[in-house]
């Protein structure tokens, strides 16, 4: 019997490959798009509905997040009481979820109680009728959330840099008030619903051990006519950016912490720099261990985190440095991340550090499939860009082969200082 040295660290390996799933692809007999993940071991399923239908395509402010979440509050043949009645009696689970460029209903489900299910999911997507006094009710929900809220530095200042990078009239970034609430009435969901919610524009992933007769149920409900096409679907044409000042302190007298936000517009995850941009930020400020938690937090004391991510979207990306300090030493903080972003600028990564954030971001990668469910996940996101499972072999052939010259030049050329928006919500 070999005796093992606990002594001694195991060797570190990064990843040079991976067994990627390749989905199967049908269509509905209307033309929907069906993407198939059959790697569950439990007898149920995960099915995702998306829409292009996020904030983007909103004229009214908020009407996409209100049309998405009152989708199950009542339709032409059920009440909001009776929808949830028969989601829990089969044990099944339904969510709902929007963000500036999709909105998705989501169901899990057990084979078995599959078809009545979809029967209940295409109430829920198709025949949704919006009652007033959901709406109302979730009306008066959210004024209050907002109301609470806005005194909170995090969410202004998450609010307000949107504004700030992409400009006030850009759909990303558009920001909402409390009229804004007022102004939404059932007349607004209706129509953003039948523009928005159509058979031309749906894409279903399904996850899961995948029923025999799931695209004959599936064809049933969504794919035996076109639904909502009747309708002249609202297109939005790329907006161009009208950004204004770089620096902005929104003042919060009674704050006892500061909000800080740095960054800029970039790019999305189409563009040939951003996954090595992806390996630039979390060097800087992507994981626990990173130069911003290092300084800020562990060295400085001067915050509980710090981080930074680099945001794709459908029609512009952008990059972010994100905290909240006490607000006598928020200037001291945002001077230690230009700091660290200068040091990017100026000296190669060590080797060593490299090594660390390399094999960080390949377990993150291999963590992020682990299950059907996750792999849906991730399929998502490449076929919201037009992407396939080649996007995650570059991913690791740029992680494993990038150099320090190459971050460092990325750094100069992304992350100039005089290019970055500066935003704090806090006291003078």
């Amino acid at each position: 019997m070999t005796t093992i040295n606990r002594l001694i660290q195991p060797g570190v390996k990064l990843i040079d490959s991976i067994a990627l799933y390749e989905p199967e692809h049908f269509k509905l007999d209307n033309g929907i798009p069906v993407f198939q993940i059959n790697a569950g071991t439990q007898d149920m399923v995960k099915i995702d509905f998306v829409f292009e239908a996020g904030s983007y395509f909103q004229e009214k402010l908020q009407v996409s997040k209100f049309t998405n979440k009152l989708l199950n509050e009542g339709t032409k043949s059920y009440s909001s009481s009776e929808i949830a009645e028969k989601i829990d009696y089969y044990g099944a689970f339904l969510e709902v979820g929007s963000d500036k460029d999709v909105a998705t209903v989501t169901l899990y489900t057990l084979n078995k109680y599959l078809e009545r299910m979809l029967e209940v999911m295409q109430e829920v997507i198709r025949f949704p009728v919006f009652p007033e006094h959901e709406l109302e009710t979730y009306k008066q929900n959210r004024k209050q959330q907002h109301i609470i809220n806005s005194e909170k530095v995090k969410f202004v200042s998450r609010l307000k840099f949107s504004e700030l990078i992409f400009g006030s009239e850009h759909p990303y970034g558009r920001q909402f008030g409390l009229h804004d609430f007022e102004a939404i009435n059932r007349e607004d969901l209706l129509s953003f619903h039948k523009s928005r919610y159509s058979s031309n524009d749906c894409r279903i992933i399904v996850a899961g051990k995948i029923h025999s007769e799931l695209i004959s149920i599936l064809n049933v409900f969504f794919g035996n006519e076109e639904w909502n096409t009747n309708q002249e679907i609202n297109q939005i044409q790329q907006r161009d950016l009208e950004q204004g000042e770089r620096k902005l302190h929104i003042v919060k007298e009674e704050a006892l912490q500061t909000a800080i936000r740095i960054g800029r517009p970039l790019f999305n995850k189409t563009h040939p720099d951003y996954l090595k941009l992806k390996v630039v930020n979390m060097v800087l400020g992507g994981y626990f261990g990173s130069r911003l938690m290092t300084n800020i937090r562990e060295d400085k004391g001067y915050t509980y985190g710090i981080g930074s991510a680099v945001v794709s979207l459908h029609r512009s990306g952008y990059f972010f440095i994100a905290s909240e300090v006490a607000g006598e030493v928020a200037q001291k903080a945002i001077d230690e991340v230009y700091r660290e972003i200068s040091i990017l600028h100026t000296d190669k990564v060590p080797g060593a550090e490299l090594r660390l954030v390399k094999n960080y971001m390949l377990g993150q990668m291999v963590r992020s499939m682990d299950g059907p469910f996750a792999l849906s996940d991730n399929l998502r996101g490449l076929l919201e860009y037009g992407l396939d499972n080649s996007f995650f072999t570059d991913y690791i052939n740029i992680v494993n082969n990038i150099s320090a010259d190459e971050i460092r030049e990325l750094a100069r050329k992304y992350l100039q200082i005089d290019s970055l928006f500066e935003l704090r919500v806090g006291a003078r």
